[in-house]
């Protein structure tokens, strides 16, 4: 009997796939458990609109990104930190910092776990943050760190 998975179902398949299933294991556990619904003409067509919906909607999330990208891209924000004589900070500039910094001058709101900072910065001067904004989209952001 042919189905379309719901949810993602161990040794079957994932989410919206269809798959041949003996039909005792289809009516007593995929159905009841609401884990499939039977692959029928109706539903099938419903399963099509679906993955069509998640396509338009993934491809305006690549649009926003690269949009956002042009924004940043050779754009730069300034956090001004206390440092010593050799240009050494007190202390060192996280990718919080670099967020509400960003916000502050751009007011635009980034999520600081898309910021790839293996370390934060402890040194005066141009740093380079990349910025993964969608798993095809990497933007470049430029940190200038200046004495306070």
């Amino acid at each position: 009997m042919k189905v379309i998975l719901l949810k993602d179902v161990k040794n079957i398949g994932k989410q919206g796939e269809v798959k041949e299933v003996a039909s005792g294991y289809a009516h007593n556990f995929l159905f009841k458990k609401g884990f499939a619904e039977e692959a029928n003409a109706k539903n099938l067509a419903k399963l099509e609109a679906q993955k069509e919906k998640a396509k338009e909607e993934a491809a305006s999330e690549l649009k926003e990104a690269q949009e956002l990208k042009k924004e940043l891209d050779g754009s730069e924000v300034e956090i001004a930190m206390k440092s010593g004589d050799d240009g050494r900070l007190f202390g060192s500039v996280s990718s919080k910092q670099v967020i509400e910094a960003y916000k502050a001058q751009k007011n635009v709101t980034l999520d600081r776990r898309k910021l790839d900072m293996p370390e934060p910065f402890r040194s005066l001067g141009y740093h380079k943050v990349s910025i993964k904004l969608h798993p095809e989209v990497t933007a470049q952001l430029k940190v200038h760190v200046v004495e306070q």
